[in-house]
């Protein structure tokens, strides 16, 4: 009796502990129903949620960027309306004889000869009677001179006098000597920088303007190049 018992207590013992280890067995080791595979549902599931996340994102970098630029271009209108008014009360400080408007148009006349002033106009961006009334103080002051055009008997030809020629090499050299002073300090990379953005504006400038207007006589790149002398 006691072996019999003594065997039940074993298989017993030997049931409780299948029992425990097959309770234990999906904690353990995970089966395929905690863990289902992917299906073709699943999967577009994932990659639409993924698209959207990205579509919404590339949203919010498209709006950043708006704003980014709106808040860009105030900033650099407020800058260039300071650059302009500090060269403005430089040029009268340094007694430089040539203004703004002056230097353009003797920029063009000295890089490229004799031009007519419907010529200049086109190059500058600006009407007839603003053009004429720009050189009609240049001649008045001996910087530029007329001559008879011998296509309209009409029309005349300007070009830079001696002293127009002077008068716009000072003034060239009066600026670049400032803007080597200031440029003196800053590291020679923040230079290079600075002169290749500004020209990238300048040229989109052109680019937009005579997208507007039309292009005229004369190709952007010349305007460009032109531009470079004043």
């Amino acid at each position: 009796m006691i072996g019999t018992e003594s065997r039940r207590g074993q298989e017993g013992a030997v049931r409780v502990d299948a029992v425990r280890a097959d309770d234990a067995r999906p904690d353990d080791v995970p089966s395929a129903q905690a863990t289902p595979p992917a299906t073709a549902s699943t999967t577009a599931t994932a990659a639409g949620t993924a698209t959207v996340s990205m579509t919404a994102t590339a949203a919010r970098a498209a709006i950043e960027e708006v704003v980014s630029a709106e808040a860009a271009a105030s900033g650099l209108g407020a800058e260039m309306v300071r650059l302009m008014r500090h060269f403005a009360a430089w040029t009268q400080r340094a007694g430089v004889e040539c203004g703004a408007a002056d230097r353009v148009l003797l920029a063009r006349l000295v890089t490229y000869g004799r031009r007519r002033a419907t010529d200049l106009a086109a190059d500058v961006f600006l009407d007839l009677s603003t053009v004429s009334r720009q050189v009609r103080s240049l001649v008045d002051r001996g910087l530029v001179e007329r001559h008879p055009d011998p296509e309209d008997r009409r029309g005349s030809l300007l070009s830079a006098t001696e002293a127009g020629r002077a008068a716009y090499q000072s003034a060239v050299r009066r600026r670049e000597a400032e803007l080597t002073r200031l440029l003196e300090p800053w590291p020679a990379e923040d230079r290079t920088l600075l002169t290749r953005l500004l020209k990238r504006l300048n040229d989109d400038l052109v680019d937009s303007t005579y997208t507007s207007l039309g292009p005229g006589q004369h190709p952007v790149g010349e305007a460009r190049q032109g531009d470079l002398h004043a």
